[in-house]
């Protein structure tokens, strides 16, 4: 790596600009014609801004901020929509009130801003009681991101979006209940001719279809990403990473004494087998170019994964040899020798390749000697890239890897494997890692991708339940003489639901065929990101609608039993 700093009050850009062709400028041979370029990744862009293409920024970890704070913001809108419906909902309560406002002085603009008051201040309430959710949620949720975040208490940036925030929240929602309501005619309303309004019932109705509809979407993707991980995690790898380990090395020194060091290892009983390589066989991301062979395209700009290890290496991760034979101590001559991936092999055009000569710039001809089965050595989520395996000891080895023996005991293995690196590098800090847990730990931000995206989803279905709870209890409450009636002509609990369940089961199978094309769309938009992908199964949407479907019927099943169980007498003797 390569670090600058540019003078203040310069443009990163035109720095860039400036530099680009260093490298070009000062290379020879084949390397030359890939014509590379240089330029400048600011620091403060790293860790959101991590990838590229053609020297651009294409993405990176900012499109997962982007991502959840969009779901956020629908989240936010599904409480407001809630809030609007119910109150519409129970606007006939409420327009005798209006129309006794009216009726003495009341003008629309009071009637407006009391409603916009009452709004504003549910909304501030529940944002005191977000403040203290958040306060209590905020350790478990820098366990599940690997985050230090804390709560920014003394951050004015903060309290002022927050202020923002509570009065756009309090605006979508008192809305349309404070223009609505207040237009109530004061002299319709006391002679009671109001009646229900066919346009009010009609934006519930599409307030509701855009609720389930998010809902149902967000289990689609909840659906799709898991699949996707457990698709990558079932993959076979290859090669054995059980009770691997790699310890980096720091020094000259350890490459110099390599093999007195390895038969010092070696001389526990407790490890199997010890060699070392440039990089690690979980994150093969070496690359090298120049090559060149039999039959090759002269106009092929070819670039190829390559891995160098000592004697051992291939026998210690048990790799499979599909044709010839891995390197050994027998051969000298493997000091130039090849071993090919079976992807590389295709790239190449070999048919039989084992004995073909390859040149390597000016490093010599190189004789392929083996040929291994594909190993998945970078991400689980890219195809098996085009990769050469290189006997060789000496400079560009950056770590040991040891093989413990399945029946070691593991805490005296470390410590017998620290004590021999303190005696040949007594300078440097001992470290270690298990190849299981660096291969485990490629799948962790996909998982964090599926447990906040099924929180969300949780979370969203839970508030579009609560708006249908509280509209069928409303609709329960409105037709009670109705249900009364039914009950004395005969009609049984099913058949109670049938009449309260049927109009919201319209509603979410409208929202179903709104959301789940949208969903499967944007899902396979986003598996494309993946070079090894899975597809969205057609159970997925069979899943998504019983899922919704069973999860509305118990919300309205609650109302529907309870009307049920009530008394017909009670309700037929009251006006």
């Amino acid at each position: 790596q390569v670090f600058v700093q540019v003078y203040e009050g310069k443009n990163m850009q035109e720095v860039s600009g400036i530099i680009k062709n260093a490298k070009y400028d000062n290379i020879t041979g084949e390397y030359r014609k890939t014509k590379p370029e240089i330029f400048l990744h600011p620091m403060s862009k790293w860790y959101l801004h991590s990838e590229f293409e053609n020297g651009v920024i294409s993405g990176g970890r900012i499109e997962l901020v982007w991502l959840f704070g969009l779901i956020g913001v629908f989240t936010l809108l599904l409480a407001c929509i809630n809030f609007m419906n119910l109150a519409t909902a129970r606007s006939m309560k409420r327009s005798k009130e209006v129309g006794i406002r009216k009726t003495i002085g009341s003008l629309r603009q009071q009637l407006i801003f009391q409603f916009f008051g009452e709004s504003l201040l549910v909304v501030v309430l529940s944002f005191l009681v977000a403040l203290g959710v958040t306060v209590l949620l905020l350790p478990f949720f820098n366990e599940l991101t690997d985050k230090t975040m804390i709560f920014p208490w003394a951050n004015t940036y903060f309290w002022g979006l927050a202020l923002l925030f509570i009065l756009i929240t309090a605006i979508i929602s008192g809305s349309y209940p404070a223009l609505y309501l207040s237009s109530f005619k004061p002299s319709r309303v006391l002679k009671g001719t109001l009646g229900n309004n066919k346009g009010t019932g009609n934006l519930r109705k599409a307030l509701v279809v855009f609720q389930f509809a998010i809902s149902i979407a967000l289990i689609v993707a909840t659906i799709t990403v898991y699949n996707q991980i457990q698709y990558a995690k079932e993959r076979a790898v290859g090669y054995n990473v059980e009770n691997l380990i790699y310890v980096p090395i720091n020094t000259a020194g350890v490459i110099e004494k390599f093999e007195p060091l390895r038969e010092e290892l070696l001389s526990s009983g407790a490890i199997e087998e010890v060699a070392a390589s440039d990089v690690r066989i979980t994150g093969t991301f070496t690359t090298n170019s120049g090559f060149d062979w039999k039959g090759k395209d002269p106009g092929m700009s070819e670039e190829f994964r390559t891995l160098r290890a000592t004697h051992g290496y291939g026998e210690m991760v048990d790799w499979e040899i599909k044709e010839g034979r891995d390197f050994s101590r027998q051969f000298k001559s493997d000091s130039l020798a090849f071993i090919l991936n079976e992807t590389a092999v295709r790239y190449m055009g070999f048919e039989n390749p084992v004995g073909e000569i390859i040149r390597w710039g000016d490093n010599g001809l190189y004789k392929v000697v083996g040929v291994v089965k594909d190993m998945v050595t970078t991400s689980p989520f890219d195809q098996v890239r085009p990769s050469l395996y290189i006997l060789h000891y000496g400079r560009f080895l950056n770590m040991v890897n040891i093989k413990i023996a399945d029946k070691s005991d593991m805490k005296s293995a470390l410590a017998h494997i620290e004590k021999v690196f303190k005696k040949y590098d007594p300078k440097s800090l001992f470290s270690y890692n298990f190849f299981e847990d660096d291969y485990q730990g490629k799948f962790i931000q996909e998982e964090r991708i599926g447990t906040l995206a099924s929180l969300f989803a949780a979370l969203a279905i839970l508030i579009s339940c609560l708006g249908i709870f509280g509209l069928s209890a409303f609709m329960a409450e409105q037709r009670t003489k109705e249900l009364g009636v039914r009950k004395v002509l005969g009609a049984s609990m099913y058949n109670l639901l049938g009449l309260l369940t049927k109009d919201f089961f319209i509603l979410v199978i409208v929202a179903c065929c709104i959301a789940i094309p949208t969903g499967l769309y944007y899902m396979d938009n986003w598996l494309q990101k993946y070079e090894y992908r899975t597809v969205v199964e057609w159970w997925v949407p069979v899943l998504t609608i019983f899922v919704i479907l069973s999860i509305t019927l118990i919300t309205i099943s609650f109302q529907t039993v309870k009307a049920s169980l009530t008394n017909p007498v009670k309700s037929l003797r009251t006006e």
